[in-house]
């Protein structure tokens, strides 16, 4: 498996009020928020990236105030014209 590095000022944790572990985490669930948020993973790739199940995930997203499902309107459009 690949590793990550990111080097932050020690205060960050202070201010964050995270242990590095807990950091750690929530560093690994905002990316995966902000790549499933951009349709770039799926629900299940996002909640292998951030160490969950799905259903943690979606829990996690709704904590965070993101939508759980990523609609594209133009494919509803298109469902919906079909009737």
């Amino acid at each position: 498996m690949t590793q990550v590095q990111i080097e932050l000022p020690e205060a960050v944790y202070a201010v964050l009020h995270y242990a590095p572990e807990e950091l750690n985490q929530e560093l690994w669930l905002a990316a995966a928020a902000q790549w499933y948020q951009q349709g770039r993973i799926s629900q299940e790739w996002a909640a292998t990236i951030a160490g969950m199940d799905r259903t943690d995930f979606l829990l996690a997203l709704a904590r965070m105030g993101k939508d759980s499902f990523q609609v594209d309107f133009g494919d509803l459009d298109r469902e919906l014209a079909r009737g």
